[in-house]
């Protein structure tokens, strides 16, 4: 199930959300988000750890059919204040989705994967539910900003608190565990010690920092190619008949030989 998010946090996430800074952050990771995901007009999403819906706002209006799911009710009263009846909300946990396979176009992970208790499960679950794009968007764990969130969960509460923290290419060994290996790739954004703002930080501008594996935001696409067993069944025929000496019989090339002595 994981940590469920109660008011108290879900009023500390809206107020850090009210700052400028905090907002231009949360363009920046939205950004690469749509750029890897590409969402195309009659497709559908599913958000999963929604929480106050700020990241499936950049969503709205594409044309895109959208659902969010979330455990804590608290999150779920803003996302609804938020986005309306605009998309489907659910409570539930991304352990165990209430839908069925194949139900979505996209799913993605924003920023919710470090909240859950089993990722793997999480990420099986959205790989049964989803039948061509899965986002996984993270704090990056070898970043500096990783490494600075980890260091105040330690000493003070935060809402990292309950968290664990995750790689690129930690997130890819669970991915090719459970799929053998799809295409998947990679990016990242927010290079800079500030984190908001500046050069650095504008998505496109620079695009090698995007393949930097330090940056504070990790943004994945893996493709869920989906994998067939298959079964060797009997060959139901009539039994092999014999032929008598001196008929003649096709051969597999088509043809013809008489049966004798050689």
């Amino acid at each position: 199930m994981g940590h469920v998010f109660d008011l108290k946090d879900a009023n500390s996430y809206e107020d850090w959300l009210a700052k400028g800074s905090s907002r231009a952050v949360l363009e920046t990771e939205t950004a690469l988000m749509l750029s890897m995901l590409r969402p195309v007009p009659g497709e559908s999403l599913l958000d999963i750890g929604c929480g106050t819906g700020a990241s499936l706002s950049p969503f709205l209006g594409r044309g895109i059919s959208l659902t969010g799911i979330e455990p804590s009710p608290n999150m779920l009263d803003y996302a609804k204040q938020r986005l309306g009846s605009r998309v489907d909300l659910h409570r539930g946990y991304a352990e165990d989705l209430p839908f069925d396979d194949n139900s979505f176009n996209c799913s993605i992970f924003f920023l919710s994967l470090e909240f859950v208790d089993d990722p793997a499960k999480a990420i099986e679950e959205a790989c049964r539910v989803t039948k061509d794009r899965i986002f996984i968007g993270i704090i990056n764990k070898y970043s500096m900003y990783g490494a600075v969130r980890r260091i105040r969960a330690m000493f003070g509460p935060t809402l990292f608190r309950h968290a664990r923290f995750f790689s690129i290419f930690g997130i890819q060994r669970i991915l090719f565990n459970l799929l053998g290996e799809v295409p998947f790739s990679w990016k990242t954004a927010l290079h800079t010690a500030g984190l908001s703002g500046g050069l650095l930080n504008d998505p496109g501008r620079f695009a090698l920092l995007e393949k930097n594996p330090f940056g504070a935001f990790a943004a994945m696409v893996a493709v869920p190619i989906p994998h067939y067993r298959t079964i060797a069944l009997p060959l139901l025929v009539d039994k092999v008949r014999k032929a008598p000496t001196g008929e003649q019989v096709a051969s597999c090339s088509g043809d013809f030989r008489r049966v004798g002595k050689q």
